[in-house]
Order: structure tokens, then sequence, then C-alpha cells
């Protein structure tokens, strides 16, 4: 049997160093530790966040270099959510404080409502993706794990879908289909009674009801997902339309 061309050579095994690579420790100077376990919330979140140096200065621990390129990304928020992002960043590595998990259950817990009117919706994956490793509940775990995938291949494609020319909000024409056979054997998706996008997004809703930490911030996550006027699912229901019309 003649061997096959690999996408990725030597396999998927040589891809654990680059995964490796982007989660090293993010190393601190004196004073730049995050907060303490018991740190006050409210005043955070009800101080702004100051504009970043630029250009930025030369000799920056890692953490220092995160906490300048956060406050360029949240203008305008508070020190609030740049904690926030300070943890998520933190906890994406293989060594960080001891009390950095616990810290961003806590902050979840009790500051919920202000993360979910406060963040980018961009954050608010982060945040999810971050439960999947430092949930305390195997629900919220598992719950979050689902999320991690979801976006993570949503991106890829997205990413794909950018190259065709067309904005995210166009769906493709019903006539210009490419019957080649998908990859891996999988069978095709019917447009018109296909029942993929349904097993995949609402086991999720399902799921949520029983996650005590992550429930209500998957819910708001697949809300606006539905209402994103970008996503493939909306331009498979522009796509669905347009069957149903040439029927």
């Amino acid at each position: 049997m003649a061997k096959r061309t690999e996408t990725f050579p030597g396999g998927i095994r040589n891809l654990l160093p680059q995964y490796q690579k982007r989660r090293s420790l993010l190393t601190h100077r004196n004073g730049e530790e995050l907060p303490a376990l018991d740190v006050d919330f409210k005043p955070l979140a009800a101080q702004p966040l100051p504009p970043p140096i630029n250009p930025r200065p030369d000799g920056l621990s890692r953490v220092a270099k995160k906490r300048h390129m956060l406050l360029g990304e949240l203008a305008g928020q508070t020190e609030l959510a740049l904690l926030h992002g300070l943890l998520i960043s933190h906890l994406r590595k293989h060594t960080y404080p001891d009390h950095a998990p616990a810290l961003f259950r806590r902050l979840w817990a009790e500051e919920e409502d202000w993360l979910l009117d406060s963040l980018p919706t961009r954050w608010l994956i982060s945040a999810i993706i971050t439960f999947a490793d430092h949930g305390q509940d195997a629900d919220d775990r598992k719950l979050a794990q689902s999320f991690n995938i979801l976006f993570s291949l949503m991106k890829i494609y997205e990413a794909e879908r950018a190259f065709s020319g067309l904005p995210a909000q166009k769906p493709f024409k019903i006539t210009d289909r490419n019957k080649s056979p998908l990859p891996m054997g999988m069978k095709d998706f019917s447009i018109l009674k296909g029942d993929l996008e349904a097993h995949l997004l609402a086991p999720l809703w399902r799921d949520s009801k029983d996650a005590p930490a992550t429930g209500r911030l998957a819910r708001h996550l697949l809300n606006l997902l539905n209402q994103d006027d970008g996503t493939v699912f909306r331009r498979f229901a522009h796509m669905r339309q347009s069957a149903e019309n040439a029927k």
C-alpha cells in the first residue's frame, strides 16, 4: 500500500513542541504578582485602565509585556477586566501562581454579572475555555471543553472562508456546490434535512443546566452565537431558505 502524504509530516505528535512552547511560565518581577486571593474586586471594577506607554519599554518581564499588550487591547475597560485577562494568560501556561485557579473561579462566582455585561465576547470565549482545565466541577470542565472544540474549529474554518473573498455574512450559492466526497469517508450534510447543527449545539444548551460555574456563561455565548449574522449557521440558514424557495 502506497504511503499517504501527511498534512503534518511526522504525525500529529510532531505538533507537541509547538503546543508546549506557548505554554511556558509567565515570569515576573517584584510588584508584578497577581493580587491576593481575597482581593476586593469592587474597586478594580471602578478603576479605569491607564493608556499603555508607547513604544513599549525595553527589558520588561513576560508579565509586564502581557500587561502592556492587554492595556492596548482593553482600552476603555477597567482594572478588573485587566485582572481577568492576566488570570487567563497565566492559566494557559503549564505553571502559574498557586492561587490563580481559585482567584479565577472566585472572580466568576462573585462578579459574573459584571463580567457578562462588560467583557468583549472574545474574552468570554477565553473564559469558558479556561474552565476546561481549571473548573472545579466535572460538569463545568466537560462543558467548557466542548466549547473549546467548538470555538477552535469555528476559528479555523472561518479563517479559511475568508480566503473565498466573500464576507462572513454572504452565503455561498446553492448552484456552486462541489460534490466531491467529504474527507475521511464522512457522509455529506443535507442543507434541507440535516440535523447536525441541532446535534452540535442543543447538547451544549442542555448540559449548561448542570454546570454550576459555567452554565450561565455558556447560555450567554450560545445566545450571542445565535444572534451573530456572520456564522456558518446563519449562512446555512440563508442557503436553506434559498433551497426552499427554489423548489
